[in-house]
């Protein structure tokens, strides 16, 4: 097997399916004349050879790599000229890669050519996208600039790839661009964000890029507070199983509740010590950067249904041991032997316990050892909080219920699960609905009310948040914090209800509380205090926190729109527009549709006056008020022979994403449809042998000769058959996403 290091360039038509649909024989016409007469000419001038064209796209190989970007800037510029000349022209996306490749007689393959081919996925139509090995040797050759698009995360490749966009119409500089820091980007931005937003937002903002304006957030005051103060670090896995991970995690997760528990303490969410994982520090260290006096190290060790942790309590003033034990048992000893350790640092630091604190180090959560096995690798899995991780615990808590049905902790872990997915709009990625999601948590928190734990009150605290029942969430809240008052997430959540319910004074406290109780604190506190701020007027310090909030978890849409509209009251335009841009493309790339007014959810925002400050924001943002109000819809409106090549004798297919829900058509060659689901809302969900017609812009299906329902039919740019959403059939101010499966 040959290997050699080439450069590879993949051109492939954007638009071509579609464009196909329309006039198969003069798509390809066209195609094989820009091949013969554009492609070829260039190739050959540049030393390159033409491996093979593939469909609609072509494969090429050069020696020089400077070379084969000189050879698609030629292409480009030249289809460029031809603009407005050519009404039916086609348009190329490019990408350039230098790498390792397999020869197989005359072609070529390998992680180079997958590189270049994902690379070109990620161009604009008449754009070339170029890897950070091509950027290394043509940086100072070409009369172009460039644009860094950050590292990739691309399909099927392990690593992160440096990604660069061209600007054909700007000479070079010296290093490349920042993207989201550009002036001249925003000028045309200006008049299209709304679809440039789509079509490369995930790539043109980089959350975790300083803006060029930004405000600082307020650190939190990490002096020690009035009482004995600690954190408790992550105990480490000696056994021999390094699968028991898990397990020694577990028990510091179950240490840490235990210990909040406890009025007369202040301890440091496991959020924030977790942190600290896998790495040698210092207590000193420790106390600086959490704000505490006492740091818990220890270690767990497992063998079969044998356990022992050793645990030692530091002073981090005088870097002393002021307590340690070594505790012995078994895995249906476990949370005694978690009672022991506690006990041992209430009495090392002259803790006074309530009779119900006392009572609680008695109480045991299962007595089957099988059963807190099964909670534990679920809640490995619950703690990391993502959308694939939250698949994957929920077998587990299952299986702790089946287990021991009265395990209530179990039922609450899993109704949070649930909840999340509700309230967070996770469904899609579970292939669930929202109802769905919604009336699994429901029925899981039904029995984990029968115990009484924090976690099933933030749990109904959360889906009475979620129906604006602002009171009910307040008191599930409250009841939380009494029950464990260490938990940092019951105040960030109270403090998210009552901004909601438009309390934004009262809830600054507590979202200060949560954030000094998890310094190194998770994206949603950050939200939540974003949102807080926002409801204060403060955007200066909205416009941070929201920042933060992206950089900590760049795929949270809600957190871009909120940052938006903050940099829009500041008359930050071009900051605005890049948030804007990274939602559009997460929101499409999730199947669904750009922002609008009439479309974007209101950040849990109750109150008319606070949801209207939200749109005013955007607005200034440049956010228009429906697709149909701004150039989008005249871009991408199909005419009638388009809708009609799209629907007659086909199935159409998609789903609403904020509900889950999908839609179908099936439509024969002669304009007869059967509509299900949401497209079939006036017949109850199925309209059967309804007439399509066109009337002006719109198609509309005629059902029993008296009902219509009536929409625009748009592109929908970014969106893909995988997700169901290349097109909108928009009827009224309702985006139904859709693509074309049969």
């Amino acid at each position: 097997m040959e290997r050699r290091l080439a450069a590879v360039m993949i051109a492939d038509v954007a638009g071509y399916g579609l464009l196909s649909q329309a006039d198969e024989e003069g798509t390809r016409t066209r195609f094989q004349a820009d091949l013969h007469e554009l492609f070829e000419q260039r190739i050959g001038a540049h030393g390159g050879r033409l491996v093979k064209t593939m469909g609609d796209g072509l494969l090429v190989e050069f020696h020089s790599v400077v070379e084969a970007v000189r050879c698609a800037v030629e292409v480009q510029r030249a289809k460029s000229e031809n603009r407005g000349i050519d009404g039916h022209r086609l348009e190329f996306r490019i990408g350039i890669n230098l790498g390792d490749v397999i020869v197989e007689g005359d072609d070529i393959q390998g992680d180079g050519v997958i590189i270049a081919e994902r690379l070109q996925s990620l161009a604009e139509p008449g754009g070339i996208v170029i890897s950070g090995t091509a950027y290394d040797h043509v940086g100072h050759h070409l009369d172009v600039g460039f644009d860094f698009l950050g590292e990739q995360r691309l399909k099927h490749i392990e690593k992160p790839v440096r990604t660069y966009r061209l600007l054909l119409g700007e000479a070079h500089t010296k290093s490349a661009t920042v993207v989201g820091r550009r002036t001249r980007r925003w000028t045309a931005l200006a008049a299209s964000a709304v679809v440039l937003g789509v079509a490369a937002g995930v790539t043109w903002w980089r959350p975790w890029e300083r803006a060029v304006e930004s405000a600082s957030i307020q650190r939190p005051d990490l002096t020690p507070p009035d009482k004995p103060s600690i954190a408790v670090l992550p105990f480490a896995n000696v056994s021999d199983d390094p699968k028991q991970e898990y397990f020694a995690d577990g028990m510091t997760d179950g240490l840490v509740t235990e210990l909040a528990q406890i009025s007369d303490l202040f301890v440091i969410a496991r959020n924030s010590t977790f942190t600290y994982k896998g790495k040698a520090v210092a207590p000193r260290q420790v106390s600086e950067e959490l704000g505490v006096r006492y740091v818990l190290e220890g270690s767990v060790q497992r063998a079969g249904e044998e356990v022992r942790i050793n645990a030692q309590l530091i002073d981090s003033l005088s870097g002393g041991h002021v307590w340690a034990g070594k505790f012995d048992g078994t895995l249906a000893d476990a949370f005694a032997l978690q009672d022991e350790v506690a006990r041992g640092i209430a009495d090392a630091l002259a803790l006074r316990l309530t009779p119900d604190e006392q009572t609680g180090f008695g109480r045991k959560e299962t007595t089957v050892p099988a059963a807190f096995d099964a909670f534990l690798r679920g809640w490995e899995h619950h703690r990391r909080t993502t959308p694939e991780d939250f698949a994957k615990a929920v077998p587990y808590f299952e299986q702790a219920i089946a287990l021991d049905p009265e395990y209530g902790r179990a039922y609450a872990a899993a109704a949070m699960v649930y909840a999340r997915i509700y309230v967070w709009r996770w469904h899609y990625r579970l292939g669930i609905s929202r109802f769905e999601a919604r009336t699994k948590a429901t029925r899981y928190l039904r029995t984990a009310q029968k115990h009484k734990t924090a976690l099933a009150h933030q749990v109904a605290g959360l889906l009475s948040e979620a129906d604006w029942q602002h009171a009910a969430a307040l008191a599930e809240l409250k009841e939380a914090i009494t029950l464990e008052p260490g938990d940092s997430w019951s105040y960030a959540l109270m403090a998210f209800v009552l901004t909601s319910a438009g309390r934004p004074v009262e809830a600054m406290p507590h979202i200060r509380t949560a954030i000094r109780l998890d310094p190194h604190s998770p994206s949603f506190f950050m939200y939540v205090l974003g949102l807080t701020e926002f409801s204060l007027d403060n955007f200066e310090a909205a416009a941070a926190a929201a920042e933060s909030s992206t950089r900590l978890n760049p795929e949270d849409d809600g957190s871009f729109l909120l940052l938006a509209s903050a940099s829009g009251q500041l008359g930050r335009r071009q900051q605005a527009e890049a948030a804007i841009a990274r939602f559009n493309a997460l929101r499409v790339g999730r199947g669904g549709t750009v922002a609008t007014i009439s479309t974007c959810p209101p950040l849990d925002l109750a109150r008319p006056e606070d949801s209207d400050r939200l749109y005013q924001g955007l607005r200034l943002a440049g956010v228009p008020e429906t697709l149909l109000s701004s150039d989008f819809s005249g871009r991408n409106k199909l005419t009638g022979y388009e809708v009609r090549m799209l629907f007659f004798g086909h199935r159409l297919r998609g789903r609403m994403l904020d509900l889950g829900d999908g839609h179908e058509a099936i439509i024969s060659t002669e304009g007869i449809a059967n509509l299900s689901g949401d497209w079939a809302s006036i017949g109850g969900g199925r309209m059967a042998d309804a007439e399509v017609r066109f009337e002006g812009d719109e198609v509309c299906f005629m059902w029993r000769k008296t009902a219509s329902l009536c929409g625009v039919v748009l592109r929908n740019p970014g969106g893909v058959s995988a997700k169901e959403n290349e097109f909108i059939w928009l009827h009224g101010d309702r985006a139904f996403t859709f693509s074309q499966v049969q």
